[in-house]
């Protein structure tokens, strides 16, 4: 039988909360953390608990998951005022699931190891949808002896789970090299669709042939048939994509290597930005690339 643990999220958004109802609708109790009064109230419509500080989550949660924005953001929930890091580790463990830069996880993880807590660096992809029915994809990296002790939560968390190694900023590297696919699929779809309708073509019809033929992508799948319906709810933020490109790009260049389409995506990406698109749905590009 599965030991029931209660799981802390820090960062309720889109994705922290698919995945907190996803490990409360399979028996663990949540506590939920974040400083968007209109997160907590749903939370609480979900009977979730609320916690108001980090410090407080952790100290109710035997396994923490970290699923902020930025590693700036991540600093100041594990180390800041209330954060973390304020109570004792009491064989407490810390996953690391926002994208951030390799080298943010890397000293992110030393200096929580430091203070006694077991780390795992763990980068999830596949959007609310697969979150919340624990499909996503979850990039795991971290020490056999604390994946195994947490082996029945990370399989209610993801039934594919991507082994990578022991090296704790290997998940974030992979996740890195992941969404700079992403970001090119997303912006070259875009662009093929902007073209069909500079032609004169039905958008509609372009998407569905590409998706079933060699132009297909999950990006494609997902973004697209939305866009087209002029749908830009954020299930994803521009400004989230942008940041993953914007690292993944700083990251190839720290190892001398180029990757241009990448540069390219990131600029249309800016461009959308620019527009005040940044909290609509990352699928905007194609608003940007319309026009």
């Amino acid at each position: 039988m599965k030991k029931i643990k209660t799981i802390g999220v820090i960062g309720a958004g889109s994705m922290g909360m698919a995945i907190a109802l996803n490990l409360q609708q399979k028996g663990y109790g949540i506590v939920i953390r974040d400083i968007r009064t209109d997160v907590e109230n749903t939370a609480r419509n979900h009977g979730l608990v609320v916690a108001d500080s980090p410090a407080e989550l952790a100290a109710k949660s035997d396994f923490i998951l970290i699923i902020v924005v930025n590693a700036a953001q991540a600093h100041q929930v594990l180390f800041g005022v209330n954060g973390v890091s304020q109570i004792a580790p009491e064989n407490k463990t810390i996953m690391i699931s926002s994208t951030i830069a390799p080298d943010d996880t890397e000293i992110i993880s030393k200096q929580l190891i430091n203070h006694g807590f077991s780390v795992l660096d763990a980068p999830v992809s596949g959007g609310p949808v697969r979150a919340r029915d624990g499909t996503m994809s979850l990039m795991l990296a971290g020490e056999d002896s604390v994946i195994a002790h947490h082996s029945d939560v990370l399989q209610a968390i993801s039934d594919r789970i991507f082994r990578l190694g022991s090296r704790l900023g290997d998940g974030a590297r992979y996740k890195l090299i992941n969404n700079l696919v992403a970001g090119i699929n997303l912006v070259a779809a875009s662009e093929a669709v902007a073209l069909a309708k500079h032609m004169g073509l039905d958008t509609e019809k372009m998407v569905a042939l590409m998706s079933a033929s060699s132009g297909q992508s999950m990006m494609l799948d997902d973004r697209l048939p939305r866009a087209l319906a002029n749908d830009y709810a954020p299930r994803a933020y521009a400004y989230i994509l942008t940041k993953d490109v914007a690292l993944g790009l700083r990251m190839a260049e720290s190892v001398g290597t180029d990757s241009p389409m990448a540069a390219h995506a990131l600029e249309i990406f800016k461009a959308t930005l620019a527009r005040g698109f940044d909290e609509l749905d990352d699928s905007a590009v194609l608003k940007t690339l319309l026009d």
